[in-house]
């Protein structure tokens, strides 16, 4: 099997399953919503969606998003930007990916997918991926009704009477969940960084969707129970609100939080999440 081949099957796949430990925490969650409710029927309808989109072999939502590779260094000569951008160009055309890149100056549709910036590629070091294996491939499919929703905080925040610690981060993950109320498609997952510049921010939040929602807790650095503290507390307090799937009411308003920190500098304290809808469309292989 060519490396353009193995790309193909990488987008095909993930645009048509959903990982496990999504689906568990779907299928979890709706037995724990009231039967009958409108939480319930939704969760019930995602799961029977997911089910025939991976039976059919077709995009489980229409919006097949921005694709997002993280590739081993190792493997540059391998999966080059061109053989990346052939599997891309290959799965639209067979329909497993929707005609899904702008010209954001012109207006014109990139039939292929393929332009500056479509699709996103990362050649990385894997020990700075959650997630990644040695000669591994990720990719992350992330719709532009979650991207929509992603935001940035910076502390201190007068309006949140949040400060600079754990308790103003909390604040403003809480905010954010308010402010999403239900928007990119309910039950999502928040990937949050703390700390880090703008632009690390951001693409630190985004890795943290790689890593499983039932992932084990363990402890590599002294921040860690920290960050699983807040992890655990902004997942069940967010759930509190009753904003629930798709925002019509429930005990399901979020699936997961993950969390992770990066130095900043004295003038700044950023706080970046980077939400993802309940589709969370990731998938690895290795080469």
């Amino acid at each position: 099997m060519t490396a353009v081949d193995t790309i193909f099957n990488l987008i095909r796949d993930t645009s048509s399953s959903l990982p496990e430990d999504v689906l568990k925490a779907i299928a979890t969650s709706s037995r724990k919503e009231e039967r009958g409710s409108s939480a319930e029927v939704v969760l019930k309808t995602i799961l029977d969606n997911c089910a025939l989109a991976k039976k059919n072999a077709v995009p489980i939502c229409q919006d097949t998003g921005t694709l997002t590779f993280f590739i081993d260094a190792a493997l540059r000569k391998k999966v080059s930007v061109a053989v990346v951008r052939k599997a891309v160009a290959k799965a639209t055309e067979a329909g497993y990916l929707r005609r899904n890149a702008i010209d954001s100056i012109s207006g014109k549709s990139y039939d292929d997918n393929c332009a500056d910036g479509a699709p996103v590629i990362h050649y990385v070091d894997p020990e700075e991926v959650p997630m990644l294996p040695p000669r591994g491939v990720c990719l992350v499919m992330k719709g532009g009704g979650s991207e929509n929703m992603s935001r940035q905080y910076s502390l201190p925040d007068a309006s949140l009477g949040a400060g600079r610690d754990m308790a103003g981060v909390k604040a403003c993950l809480l905010d954010a969940v308010k402010k999403i109320l239900g928007y990119g498609c309910a039950p999502g997952i928040l990937g949050v960084c703390i700390g880090g510049d703008r632009a690390t921010g951001f693409e630190t939040a985004k890795m943290q969707l790689l890593r499983p929602l039932n992932e084990k807790a363990e402890r590599k650095t002294p921040n860690d129970a920290a960050l699983r503290k807040l992890e655990k507390e902004v997942l069940q307090e967010a759930n509190a609100f009753g904003i629930g799937p798709m925002g019509l009411g429930g005990r399901t308003t979020l699936l997961g939080v993950k969390a992770a920190a990066k130095a900043r500098l004295p003038a700044s304290f950023f706080v970046t999440v980077a939400y993802m809808c309940w589709a969370c469309r990731r998938r690895v292989v290795v080469l």
